[in-house]
């Protein structure tokens, strides 16, 4: 009834407002009527255009209702009449798109382009699956479930991005395993301390300390000691190295353990003559070089980091090094 009123009163005045033009003349005091007029008839039809229109084209509603006001008011005749037309269509505007359906699918545990052979994941692949916020939890649930079947030390940086993340399930997981390999790395450190100190066997001894330089470095590498506990770990683990060192100073892969431990300490000096010793006890230069380069760039040499780098530019199986060789040596 109220929207009848709205729509009778806008075309009454709208018809007054052009009668007392036509009929008064072109003069100020008639002009000003009309207008006056006119507006009240633009604004009651306004409101009534707002009420008889779906609701999804009365949003944002002052906008709107300013958008068909300004249209009606400043557009005489065109405005109102065109304004009324748009009203009767408005109903049937919706029933004359195309409906468009659309299937839904179940989403993935996880991306099958992502997959590798074996056991795990592609690490980038997965890390960026696991910070994506996006993703339901339950899924990302899963997908951290599976990181039990990856190796320790490639699992252990994804499960520290996720310390922070806002799904507090996915938090307490994520500490959950990362504590799980700490209690199993220091586990294994107290047999191997037993072992070491209760061993009169010099060649047991001396092959307990390299599993204990090993543990410790692991500590270490997978991130799981930080602070001056990272730093206890790593004295021990060099302290453990050198120890076993003397017992086999051949050892080349130990050799190279006590070059990465110097390295950590930002003794570059003694680092780099540890590998230089290494490369001396027949390590591949593939495995040693790489660091050297790391040093060198530390030092901002950059020359020598592309001398060194250009040396394994023609070794094969150095896929994951490759963009880093491309970037510094010009072929």
């Amino acid at each position: 009834m109220t929207q009848t009123k709205l729509g009778l009163s806008a075309l009454t005045l709208e018809v007054g407002a052009w009668t007392q033009l036509l009929t008064a003349g072109t003069g100020d005091a008639g002009l000003l009527l009309y207008l006056t007029a006119h507006g009240g008839a633009a604004a009651l039809l306004s409101l009534f255009t707002m009420a008889m229109l779906p609701s999804a084209y009365r949003r944002p509603r002052l906008p709107m209702l300013l958008l068909v006001f300004s249209f009606i008011f400043f557009v005489p005749v065109l405005g109102f009449v065109g304004t009324v037309i748009a009203i009767g269509l408005a109903p049937w505007l919706p029933r004359l798109k195309t409906p468009v359906t659309f299937g839904t699918i179940s989403l993935p545990a996880l991306d099958p382009h992502e997959r590798v052979r074996g056991t795990g994941f592609r690490q980038a692949g997965m890390r960026g699956f696991l910070n994506n916020a996006t993703v339901p939890v339950p899924a990302r649930l899963r997908a951290l479930v599976s990181l039990q079947n990856v190796p320790a030390r490639l699992a252990s940086p994804l499960l520290q991005d996720l310390l922070g993340d806002p799904a507090e399930d996915l938090r307490l997981l994520a500490y959950g395993m990362l504590d799980a390999q700490e209690q199993a790395l220091n586990r294994a450190i107290h047999r191997e301390l037993a072992r070491h100190r209760e061993s009169n066997d010099r060649a047991i001894v001396a092959r307990s300390a390299r599993k204990l330089a090993e543990l410790y470095w692991e500590m270490n590498y997978r991130g799981l000691a930080v602070g001056e506990l990272r730093n206890h770990a790593i004295d021990r683990a060099l302290g453990y190295a050198h120890e076993a060192l003397r017992a086999d100073p051949t050892d080349a892969d130990l050799m190279l353990r006590v070059g990465r431990l110097l390295h950590a300490q930002n003794r570059r000096g003694d680092a780099h003559k540890v590998y230089v010793e290494a490369l001396g006890l027949g390590l591949p230069a593939t495995r040693v070089i790489p660091y050297l380069a790391e040093l060198a760039f530390d030092v901002r040499d950059y020359d020598e980091v592309r001398r060194l780098l250009a040396a394994l530019r023609d070794w094969p199986g150095m896929s994951r090094l490759q963009p880093v060789i491309h970037y510094w040596v010009k072929t």
